[in-house]
């Protein structure tokens, strides 16, 4: 569950150009700290916020998650994994709270639409993790004092609220292997 964060240090910033990223739009309203976790690679996943406040440039969108790039994982349920890619309306996914509370809700629209994206890498100890998240305002993370920061407001040095994870997955379950990803 999310209970068990970890504050990493953001060790690297870089704007990779345009990708394909996903919105999940979801049935229900999320509190500005409910969110998902996704990343890159199995070690680990950002808290990636709902979209409930409105910026600069985006109103509030409290049913969506701005969850970056289509090739992330993303934390369902019970330890499974799923590609953004591979989810569609009416699948079920987890939300977590950052009090490490979860619930479960449907997906009523996944939207993919090409957009600029940043690579964002932070480590816990030696665990780098990473994640392809958008570039834009409407993108948040948790710090350790339970603030919402905006990514593309990111800098080298400063922390963000994480979960490391045993790498190695097959068919979205955890399996013993060894394995290398960045």
């Amino acid at each position: 569950m999310v209970n068990n964060l970890q504050e990493a240090e953001v060790v690297r910033i870089e704007s990779i150009g345009k990708g394909s990223r996903v919105c999940l739009d979801l049935v229900d309203h999320l509190s500005p700290t409910e969110g998902i976790l996704l990343g890159n690679t199995g070690h680990g996943y950002f808290f990636v916020l709902a979209e409930n406040r409105t910026t600069d440039t985006y109103p509030a969108r409290p049913f969506r998650v701005n969850s970056g790039a289509i090739h992330h994982y993303v934390l369902k349920e019970d330890e499974k994994t799923a590609y953004l890619a591979e989810l569609k309306p009416g699948d079920s996914i987890t939300v977590y709270n950052e009090k490490g509370e979860t619930r479960k809700l449907a997906i009523g629209r996944v939207k993919i639409e090409k957009r600029p994206l940043m690579r964002v890498i932070a480590k816990v100890g030696d665990t780098e993790i990473s994640a392809t998240l958008q570039e834009a305002d409407s993108v948040h993370l948790l710090t350790p004092e339970h603030m919402e920061k905006p990514a593309i407001t990111l800098q080298e040095g400063e922390r963000i609220l994480v979960k490391v994870d045993q790498p190695g997955r097959h068919l979205g379950e955890k399996i013993e292997e060894e394995i290398i990803e960045f």
